[in-house]
């Protein structure tokens, strides 16, 4: 009966011990959520976001819970802040990423006949 009441609890799954993540988008919504449950389940997590008010929080917030989180503010529409990004995960993770969890996204609320195409430059 004991056995049944542990099922589902973090102690009883895998472990992500050593591993490292980067994640998106994770100082709200389902990004925090992801940014959570891996470095509940061990793994060292960076995650980046526009609002350095909510990074902030975050951080202090899972800081407390004695998780390993690093983040830093980015806009991944930028090229130049992608790159700044890329060269900081990988310097703090000596260039191993295991998990990518691209969770960034926007809500175009327009006719796709109005959406103008970006160029390779704007890429």
């Amino acid at each position: 009966m004991a056995e049944a009441a542990n099922i589902g609890s973090r102690s009883s799954r895998w472990s992500l011990q050593g591993l490292t993540a980067l994640v998106t988008g994770g100082s709200k919504g389902i990004g925090y959520a992801i940014v959570e449950e891996l470095a509940g389940l061990g793994a060292r997590v960076h995650t980046c976001s526009r609002n350095e008010a909510q990074l902030n929080e975050s951080l202090h917030q899972w800081s407390a819970k004695g998780y390993h989180v690093t983040a830093s503010v980015c806009d991944v529409a930028s090229h130049p802040q992608r790159q700044e990004l890329i060269a900081k995960v990988s310097g703090l993770f000596n260039g191993k990423l295991d998990i990518l969890v691209n969770n960034v996204g926007t809500n175009i609320v327009k006719e796709t006949t109005e959406i103008k195409k970006k160029t390779s430059d704007s890429l």
